[in-house]
């Protein structure tokens, strides 16, 4: 199968929720099980992931019990330098075509990554035109880089956040010309987020201590993130987290990279330590790329987990 038409068909599964033909070999409990034509009810996580070598793929992962995993297509290599992290990537359509956008860091800089299809007519070529445009320097010392927009129109709020090593939470609106940060966060593991309204986002969030817990950042200067436990131990094991929205609530992989294992939890809508949580149980595929993120599309509708 082609490049391209991969594209298209992991780019609506991130839309609908169906499992198509090859796209969905399911491996996790029903191994080697082809789901043809059959509407997804389980909650699932449309996620980027990142090889270190710079090959893309879009994985899912199924809230079945026990959770299961299918291999989505494919898209242009990064070539700027060693992958480390990178926010969602969003799939939009374009006139004559479609396009994957995102950021992604590559050896020590921030890139914004542009991949553009046309689809063949109008003069179109059918392939793919990849870019990756240098935003800045220094990059080598964030653990996370994550875009939230708050709606699905091209008008809605939307704001740009980075966790540095140091413990540094930053936020950037009006692009990346805008800056504020605040500090306290150096015990952070992963952070992931699970909520966009008008007026504040929400990270999902482990400690090296092995807490779980919700920072809440507020749209209002100065930066004033709330923290709340959600639970106060058991959590330390992982050090990626990817959440795409179910219901009020999330479906959550987190990953063990020293094991390359992943577990998946399905969280009621966020509440403090009242949080309901459910473990589904382990995948029985391995994710061992080193960036994983979450993977949307223009109609998708904001997270609402907290």
């Amino acid at each position: 199968m082609e490049t391209k038409d991969v594209f298209k068909r992991a780019a609506a599964v991130a839309a609908s929720g169906v499992l198509v033909g090859s796209l969905a070999v399911v491996t996790g409990g029903t191994a080697n099980a082809a789901v043809t034509g059959i509407a997804a009810e389980p909650c699932h996580v449309s996620m980027h992931a990142v090889a270190e070598t710079g090959k893309r793929s879009f994985p899912s992962v199924v809230g079945w019990t026990p959770p299961a995993l299918s291999r989505g297509g494919y898209a242009p290599t990064f070539t700027s330098g060693t992958p480390k992290i990178a926010s969602r990537m969003n799939w939009g359509a374009d006139p004559g075509g479609s396009s994957i956008v995102g950021y992604v860091v590559l050896g020590s800089s921030l890139y914004r990554s542009v991949d553009i299809h046309t689809d063949g007519e109008g003069g179109g070529t059918g392939e793919f035109e990849h870019t990756e445009t240098k935003i800045a320097d220094g990059w080598d010392k964030f653990t996370m880089i994550e875009e939230s927009w708050a709606g699905t129109t091209p008008t809605a709020r939307n704001a740009r956040y980075g966790l540095r090593n140091d413990g540094v939470l930053f936020r950037w609106t009006n692009g990346f010309k805008t800056v504020a940060s605040a500090p306290g966060f150096t015990g952070i593991k992963a952070m992931t987020l699970i909520s966009q309204t008008a007026t504040y986002d929400t990270f999902l969030a482990n400690t090296k201590a092995g807490v779980l817990q919700t920072i809440r950042i507020p749209t209002t200067t100065p930066l004033k993130p709330v923290v709340k436990t959600v639970r106060g131990s058991t959590w330390q094991g992982f050090e990626m987290m990817v959440a795409d929205r179910c219901g009020t609530g999330v479906l959550l992989t987190a990953i063990d990279k020293d094991t390359k294992s992943a577990y998946v939890y399905k969280l009621g809508h966020a509440t403090g330590t009242t949080t309901p949580i459910t473990n589904l149980g382990k995948l029985n595929e391995p994710l061992g790329d080193v960036a994983y993120s979450r993977y949307t599309v223009d109609a998708t509708p904001p997270l609402a987990g907290e």
